[in-house]
């Protein structure tokens, strides 16, 4: 934590399976209007733990969390589903929630969190994620890019009419 008492950004760590109720009850708070299930977050953890952050809030609690994972570029899953495996022949990160609580917003905390999980990106070429709540132009500082393909539209559904897929490409190793 900062001197100031707010969570110093570079104090993300690992989420572990002891931190998804406050995971879930964080995003209750920040997306009020799209709730997914403890199992959910718990399945993303087992999946791919490298891409499951969080940071502690002072006092207790979680001011941030976030979750990516490997999937296939333009094949976002629906929102509160338990995906049990990962697809083969995934070629992207997609970027499921990078959450930061209200009280907590403007201090650039997500950034640290972005970084790791953009470098975590990097073996399959791109990064992608649906952004809502009017976020593409925050994603568009990150390198992200709307992608408008009708096959999206249907996998967008359970996201909100505002949905918006996002691609970022990066510089694949080998």
């Amino acid at each position: 934590m900062s001197a100031a008492g707010a969570p110093a950004s570079a104090d993300w760590r690992g989420m572990v399976p002891s931190d998804t109720a406050a995971v879930v009850a964080l995003a209750d708070r920040v997306h009020p209007t799209f709730h997914e299930d403890e199992a959910v977050f718990r399945d993303r953890l087992s999946l791919f733990p490298d891409g499951s952050l969080v940071l502690a809030a002072p006092g207790g609690g979680l001011a941030a969390y976030a979750i990516a994972y490997p999937v296939r570029r333009f094949a976002p899953p629906p929102l509160d589903t338990v995906l049990g495996r990962l697809p083969e022949g995934a070629d992207a990160l997609y970027i499921h929630d990078v959450a930061v609580a209200p009280e907590w917003r403007g201090r650039g905390l997500a950034e640290p969190a972005i970084a790791r999980l953009l470098a975590l990106a990097e073996p399959f070429g791109a990064a992608v994620l649906v952004s809502v709540y009017g976020t593409p132009p925050f994603w568009a500082r990150h390198g992200f890019r709307p992608v408008e393909d009708e096959a999206l539209t249907s996998k967008l559904a359970s996201y909100g009419e505002d949905a918006v897929f996002m691609l970022r490409e990066t510089m694949k190793e080998g």
